[in-house]
């Protein structure tokens, strides 16, 4: 039993389990019946996505402060109420079933998928 943390969109692999999006939109150009065919995601949890302000800080980051800087303000967004819980909730289930969250972007050093891992790490999670 694990989470495993993917790109949206990416081709499923075996076990991986229902796949949840941690995105603000759903993708462009995809009816909803299709999400799930098309390998983006079975259910949406927007509550895991970096906030629009937040998104702005990420997508103008040149530097490693820049990026600092957006993780920082991610992190802080996800301490906070129903994130936070929503975080814990997911540790929790990923020690009594298989499933993803995920992204659309392409490199995930540059994504706060990479820190959402960190943070269901912190958490107690178990990560593929």
């Amino acid at each position: 039993m694990v989470v495993r943390v993917v790109r949206l969109g990416s081709p499923r692999i075996l076990g991986e389990g229902v796949r949840i999006g941690t995105v603000r939109r759903p993708p462009r150009g995809v009816r909803r019946e299709e999400f799930a065919a098309r390998d983006y995601y079975d259910t949406w949890l927007p509550l895991l996505a970096p906030s629009p302000d937040a998104v702005k800080l990420g997508l103008a980051a040149r530097t490693p402060a820049d990026w600092r800087a957006f993780e920082a303000r991610y992190r802080r967004e996800m301490a906070r109420g129903d994130a936070a819980h929503a975080l814990t909730t997911l540790a929790a289930l990923s020690h009594t079933g298989d499933f993803s969250v995920g992204c659309y972007c392409e490199d995930e050093t540059r994504c706060h998928r990479r820190v959402l891992r960190e943070l269901l790490r912190e958490r107690g999670a178990r990560l593929a």
